[in-house]
This record gives C-alpha cells, structure tokens and sequence, in this order.
C-alpha cells in the first residue's frame, strides 16, 4: 500500500534574518526559487517511491510564492496545498485533515511528515523510516550528538542523539493520536512526542541519520547547507 508524505514549509525567516519565509531562499547562491529549502525538499520528495498523496504546508501569505517552486517540479505529479497554523502542531493536523479521506479508506498505511527546513534528507531517508513504520508502528531518524555540556559547563556523558525529519508512522493510529490531541487542546513539539503521548502503543523505532540531515535554523545553518550542497 502507498505511503503519503507531508512537507511542512509554514515557518518564518525570523532566527534566520529574514524578511521572508526561510525555506524559500536559495541556498546556491543564484535567483532559482527551485534551489531554496522547499525546492531541494520537493524534488526529494518526488523521488521517493510509492507514494500516494502529497501534501504542502504553507504559511498564509506564501501560497504564490511555493506555487511559483512547486509548479515546475510537478510534471504531472499533483500535490495538495493546505493553510498551516501557528505551531508546527497546527500544521500537522491541517495536512492530516487533508488525508483523513484517504486514511480512512484504507488507501494510505503510512504517513511521513518532513520538515522543509531539512533540505538535505536523502530519498533513502524517506524509505527508510516509512519501511520502519509499517513494520513497527513509527521510526524517528536519530543522529549522535556530541561535544555538548549542561549549564554547569560540564560535559553530558552517554550515547545521546538528535531527532529529525522525515518522521513516519502508520496512518490510522496518527490520525486518532491527533484527533485525541485536538480534544485534549495539546501541542506536540513534533509528531513523535503527540503519538509517544497518546497512542503509547506504538512502538517508535530511531533510524539511523547523519548531522548532514541538518536544519537551517540560523544564517550559519543557511551557508553550511550551501556548503555542503556545492
């Protein structure tokens, strides 16, 4: 059965220094929108294979700008474009709502949410952690963190890792975690702490990942992705 995959592209540019929604700055160094944050997380996504839906994101305001880098990347691909809200949370539940048809309908087993401020997760990424949801129930792409300190100034010990995107997990228990999490006026800080909450039955496997799957955050985060893209 086909997977769906989100892409979240409704933050800002504020940390970055930005007057204009990060993920669609071109991170080149030319004027080709296709070349930003959302556009290298597009064509990724186009890659990925078995996919049933695709759903973006949006910022209010932002529709004709995405438009303007999703249309020539389509080909005859189709995507949905929804509204997001003001947490990425709220972003979740509208793409959710988008594919609550086809979840229900048993067309779609597996859902992978991906932040577009991630422009350098691989296609094999994708595969991964959706194979890992429909075996077990969810997969987090975790990368090993080091050299960090408390605020002592002393260093933390032990195996610690980062999360990441894309996160997958299987459909329908998704869809009723965010359905009780709407009842419940609760905010996950991203999709795996919403189901660790309130579908504690699902196991959620990490997957290994790289730093390089890195998240541009600040304007060093912007010439660092640059970097490692040339």
């Amino acid at each position: 059965m086909p997977a769906a995959l989100v892409l979240l592209a409704a933050g800002s540019g504020t940390r970055v220094g930005a007057a204009t929604n990060k993920v669609l700055l071109p991170l080149d160094g030319s004027e080709d929108p296709a070349s930003s944050a959302l556009g290298l997380s597009l064509r990724t996504a186009l890659e990925v294979p078995d996919v049933h839906r695709l759903v973006l994101v949006v910022r209010s305001g932002d529709e004709e700008a995405v438009a303007a880098v999703a249309q020539p990347l389509l080909g005859e691909r189709e995507v949905a474009m929804v509204t997001g809200g003001a947490t990425r949370h709220a972003s979740e539940q509208a793409a959710l709502g988008v594919l609550r048809a086809d979840i229900e309908a048993g067309e779609v087993d597996v859902v992978a949410i991906h932040d577009t401020a991630r422009p350098l997760a691989a296609p094999e990424l994708y595969t991964a952690v959706i194979g890992v949801a429909r075996e077990h129930g969810g997969a987090i792409p975790a990368a090993p963190l080091t050299h960090l300190s408390a605020r002592d100034l002393q260093p933390v010990g032990g195996a610690l890792v980062g999360v990441q995107t894309p996160q997958a997990f299987r459909a329908a228990e998704l869809l009723a975690a965010y359905a009780q999490a709407a009842a419940d006026g609760f905010d996950g800080t991203d999709t795996g702490a919403t189901l660790e909450r309130y579908a504690s039955d699902v196991r959620i496997v990490a997957v290994p990942s790289s730093p390089l799957n890195l998240k541009v955050t600040f304007a060093d985060d912007l010439r660092a992705a640059s970097a490692l893209l040339g």
